[in-house]
Order: structure tokens, then C-alpha cells, then sequence
């Protein structure tokens, strides 16, 4: 009878270490997960690329509004206002235009590049949740696994301690027809 209870205790001391090694097999699986999230690898940038994004950065700020348009006002009001001697760009300001035309020709594809560039880092960012959504996913079909494969065994134990329990009630019932006999 000792044996058998030993034997028990025995089979759920193994679970419960199963279950011990699958909470720390987790919990080291999260942590290195979240050290990666933490701390992305550091993107590699050419000069142009950082140039594009600091040009992107700077062309689309108010700081960039402000200034082109009180430059523009100068401009205006400086030419309209001087000499004819001093002034260089007369009433129709052509050169002021030329000047705007090349600006606007050489800043949207420099913005497109940059604007490129953030598009695909969003999409290895949304490729990356995929991933790990998927993997949370499998987590949760391997935990169930294991849920179902600790009751099964839980089950199958108490089982077993039920038939145990019953073979001995059924001895200490002979025993005691044994006893009344006499």
C-alpha cells in the first residue's frame, strides 16, 4: 500500500516538473522575443538615404513653410519695391519661378525616397506582427496540447489511484467478512 501511494505521489511530482519545464521553455521563448523587440538591429543608411530623410524631414515641417514663404515675401517685396538698378527678378519674376520649378523638381523625388524607404519599413514591421501573431497563435495551440495531455494523464492517474482504492476496500472487505466468519 505504501508503494502504491509513493508510486502516486511519484507520478505527480513528474508532472509537475513537465509542467515546470514548459512554464521556463515559455518564459525563455518571451524573453528573447521581447529582447528582440527592445532592441532592433540599428539600420545601416547610405549618405543618401540619410540625406533624402533629412531633406523629407525638414520639406514637410511648418519650420519649411514659414521660411520659404517669408523668403518668397522678401523676395517680392524687394524686387517690386527697389531700384530698377538693384532689382534682379522685375515684376513678373521669372527667375523666382525658375527657382521654384527646380526646387519642386528636385524635392518630391527626394521625398519619394524617403517616403519609400519608411514604406518599407512598415512593411517588414507589419510582416514582423505577422509573424509574431502567428507565432502567439502557435503558443496557444501547443499550450492546449499540453493542457489536454496533462488532464489525460491526470485522469489516467486518478484512474488509476480510484482502481487501487478500490482493490484495497475490497481487501479490507474480505478481511473484515473474514473476521465476522470466525
Amino acid at each position: 500500500m505504501d508503494k502504491d501511494i509513493s508510486k502516486l505521489l511519484h507520478s505527480e511530482n513528474e508532472q509537475l516538473k513537465k509542467l515546470q519545464d514548459i512554464v521556463k521553455k515559455s518564459i525563455d521563448d518571451e524573453n528573447l522575443i521581447i529582447e528582440n523587440l527592445l532592441n532592433p538591429p540599428k539600420e545601416i543608411l547610405t549618405k543618401g538615404q540619410q540625406i533624402s530623410d533629412k531633406v523629407a524631414r525638414f520639406g514637410g515641417s511648418w519650420a519649411f513653410i514659414i521660411t520659404f514663404f517669408i523668403i518668397l515675401f522678401f523676395w517680392i517685396l524687394f524686387n517690386t519695391l527697389a531700384p530698377k538698378a538693384a532689382d534682379f527678378d522685375p515684376y513678373p519674376f521669372i527667375l523666382m519661378n525658375l527657382i521654384l520649378s527646380c526646387i519642386a523638381a528636385l524635392q518630391a523625388p527626394i521625398i519619394m525616397m524617403s517616403q519609400n524607404r519608411q514604406e518599407e519599413k512598415d512593411r517588414k514591421r507589419s510582416e514582423n506582427d505577422y509573424l509574431i501573431n502567428m507565432k502567439a497563435e502557435l503558443e496557444i495551440r501547443g499550450l492546449h496540447k499540453k493542457i489536454d495531455l496533462l488532464l489525460e494523464e491526470q485522469i489516467k492517474v486518478l484512474f488509476e489511484s480510484q482502481a487501487k482504492q478500490l482493490e484495497i476496500l475490497k481487501s479490507i472487505e474480505t478481511k473484515i467478512s473474514e473476521k465476522l466468519k470466525t
